[in-house]
């Protein structure tokens, strides 16, 4: 590990509230305090003082304060945050790949808490929630002015107990409750199986502590049931992100020894730093590298890698580092755009503060903040188009997202006009009898339409692009 990453402790990326969020652990104090304007802090010490003893009723002086804290750090963007015990207890629970809870990863939409992705295998999963149902309410407590840290609390629990999810499925127009039984969850972040004589296909649902191990070992089982693979498909669609250092071992693993994969700045001198393909910059303990028993064909074997606008943070660092060095294909849509680092700093024995400190860039120095990563080839998630995922919220979607640094954003007036006509589809598969409806099919199986334009592409086929995709956000053009 290298000093820089010694002092950083650990780094992670991800999407969203309740995922995986970019950040890094640091260990060391502050050496100073930026200087302090003590007539805002007057008024805010005059602020707490009338409610403290004005208010209609006696008010927890300490709750007080962590609110205001937690206010404050909201104001900024939506992936810095304040971390009380608990949530700062479930953060780390998350980054491990395991914790108790019923396995969705969320953001949020209107005020309630959409499913981004339900975790694989979890009790979510099985109980059959689907990306894109809002959650109304939790047991029974209305969802529409909690915070997602709060819905995330009242989501958690001990295993074996029951919470009560009300569920508002927009292209079914219905609402229905689902009670699911808490257990711990346990991520399996790789999946992976020859789909067919010669070509393989590795799924990354999450980048976790685990992922680099569990990828190692699947591309050695695909190798040796597949000795002679002429293509694989890298699928990120609807991967949220997790640890930076997985993401680039995951790069390096198809990438030249010492390319950069990311670098990443910002104000401090610590957040000016460069990632490359190398065991220095992924390894974070001591031992034999899990990349070095992996097949030496995997530098070589033509690659295409799946990403759709679920895809985000560590997926898009891939994603942009194997585009840049011209290492694969990237197919699908526009990817999430989610390119910032927030730094987590302990307030406390168990509180801390999730900043963000950095925007990350691509190899060639693209900036994916509010972006993303535009395929090579765009192509829909069926033959009917991208039926629903243009409901989809990204990143530049999100209330005070940050922006590229690299120009101004231009939104496309088209991005509304194609969300009217999905609602309008949707509405209209609703009206269908539940057997006659367009669903999803599964990542990996025959008939996912993506995957079969990804194995189109490395045998040589033509492949379905997108007549009706759009890049969004594209930088303005400065007149000189």
């Amino acid at each position: 590990m290298s000093h820089k990453l010694k002092i950083a402790g650990w780094i992670s990326v991800g999407a969203l509230a309740g995922a995986l969020t970019t950040v890094s652990l640091q260990t060391v104090a502050r050496g100073s305090l930026a200087p302090l304007p003590l007539e805002e802090l007057q008024q805010l010490a005059a602020v707490f003082s009338m409610v403290k003893t004005d208010y209609v009723e006696p008010i927890d002086e300490k709750k007080l304060i962590t609110d205001a804290i937690s206010g404050m750090v909201a104001s900024l963007d939506p992936h810095s945050q304040y971390f009380d015990k608990k949530s700062f207890k479930e953060f780390r629970e998350g980054t491990s790949g395991r914790f108790v809870g019923v396995g969705i990863e969320i953001s949020q939409e209107d005020g309630l808490v959409k499913v981004v992705s339900p975790i694989e295998g979890s009790p979510a999963y099985r109980a059959g929630l689907k990306p894109g149902d809002l959650i109304t309410k939790i047991d029974d407590t209305a969802v529409k002015g909690l915070s997602l840290s709060d819905a995330v609390k009242r989501m958690r629990g001990e295993p074996g107990t029951k919470v009560m999810l009300t569920i508002y499925r927009k292209d079914e127009t219905r609402t229905f409750p689902v009670t699911i039984t808490r257990e711990e969850i346990k991520t399996q972040s790789v999946k992976g199986k020859v789909v067919e004589p010669g070509y393989g296909w590795i799924r990354l649902s999450q980048f976790q502590e685990r992922t680099v191990d569990d990828f190692a070992r699947k591309v050695d089982e695909l190798f040796k049931q597949e000795p002679n693979l002429r293509g694989m498909v890298l699928d990120l669609r609807n991967d949220p992100g997790g640890l930076l250092d997985s993401a680039v071992a995951i790069s390096a693993a198809f990438l030249p020894e010492n390319v950069t994969v990311v670098s990443t700045n910002g104000q401090l001198a610590e957040s000016k730093f460069i990632y490359k393909a190398a065991p220095e910059f992924y390894q974070r303990r001591a031992g034999a590298d899990p990349l070095k028993r992996l097949p030496a064909q995997l530098k070589t074997i033509p690659l295409v890698v799946l990403v759709n606008e679920g895809s985000a943070s560590a997926s898009e660092i891939v994603a942009g580092a194997l585009q840049d060095h011209r290492r694969a294909i990237i197919l699908g849509s526009q990817t999430f755009g989610k390119g910032s680092v927030q730094t987590v700093r302990p307030l406390g024995p168990d509180t801390g503060l999730k900043l963000t400190t950095a925007r990350y860039y691509t190899p060639n120095g693209r900036s994916i903040q509010a972006k993303g990563i535009v395929p090579d080839v765009m192509v829909d998630e069926s033959e009917e188009g991208n039926v629903f995922s243009v409901l989809r919220m990204r990143e530049a979607d999100l209330d005070k997202h940050l922006n590229s640094g690299q120009g101004a954003e231009v939104k496309d007036p088209t991005r509304e006009k194609a969300r009217e006509e999905a609602r309008k589809r949707a509405e209209e598969e609703a009206r269908k009898a539940p057997t006659e409806r367009k669903t999803a099919p599964e990542f990996g199986s025959d008939k996912d339409f993506q995957l079969v334009q990804a194995l189109n592409h490395l045998k040589g086929r033509p492949v379905v692009a997108s007549k009706t995709q759009v890049v969004e956000n594209k930088e303005e053009k400065k007149e000189n």
